[in-house]
């Protein structure tokens, strides 16, 4: 399972507003700027984010867009998956009538495994602990390096 540059780039999105957030709409320009990222191609991935509810778009002079709830309220997996889709493996290991094998194939219950564990970690991942984690590195980039 390989996850596309628009799910890596959703997630990066996700974590430029929250860490950004002042309470006023961010503009796409400011996050591209920031992520060294296509602002055209961010557009296209804060279209189905905001479909499903997870950004708000505010129109006109100052516009942007914002978080629709706390950081610590998203999960990895609700941001990927609309730009992503189930991120099972294979179809089979969620859709049993998908291979008319299925009750008999062995490889089945790996695919079922690896599809659990990758919900458990999305799904147990949130947006604070992202956003947690990107600032702990930003922070440790600009520490002076200690004399050994």
């Amino acid at each position: 399972m390989k996850i596309s540059t628009k799910g890596r780039y959703a997630l990066r999105l996700m974590v430029d507003l929250a860490i950004h957030d002042r309470g006023r709409p961010i503009s796409l320009r400011d996050v591209a700027e920031r992520q060294q990222l296509s602002d055209k191609y961010l557009e296209q991935i804060v279209t189905p984010l905001a479909r499903v509810g997870l950004v708000r778009a505010i129109r006109g002079a100052g516009g942007g867009y914002r978080l629709t709830r706390r950081p610590e309220e998203y999960t990895v997996g609700e941001i990927l998956r609309p730009l992503e889709g189930d991120l099972a493996p294979v179809e089979c290991a969620t859709d049993a009538e998908f291979c008319e094998r299925c009750d008999q194939c062995v490889t089945v219950e790996l695919w079922q495994e690896i599809h659990r564990a990758v919900s458990q970690v999305v799904d147990g991942t949130t947006l604070a602990d992202l956003v947690e984690r990107q600032l702990s590195k930003l922070a440790d980039l600009s520490a002076p390096a200690e004399l050994v």
